[in-house]
């Protein structure tokens, strides 16, 4: 299974989603920053392609989040999936 389909990733994909909703950026004013179409923030959002590190870099960076923030997001939540599993 490629870890587009993971649920770490669909966290990520969330966790996205919520930082460009939270800057009040949509899809399009979004992919206009990035000088890409707005089929690319809507594809690395429903999962269709991933974002490499630069591309995760650019986009934190025009939203206004830390990448470490969205990363950190990330680890807590699977980590509280984790120990849900464990008990």
């Amino acid at each position: 299974m490629k870890s587009v389909f993971s649920y770490e990733y669909e966290i990520f994909r969330r966790c996205m989603i919520a930082a460009r909703k939270e800057a009040q950026l949509t899809q399009a004013t979004l992919a206009k920053f990035l000088k890409k179409p707005q089929s690319f923030v809507a594809k690395y959002e429903n999962g269709e392609r991933r974002l490499d590190v630069i591309e995760f870099l650019l986009v934190t960076r025009i939203i206004g989040i830390s990448p470490c923030e969205i990363l950190r997001k990330i680890e807590q939540e699977v980590s509280n999936i984790s120990c849900k599993e464990d008990t």
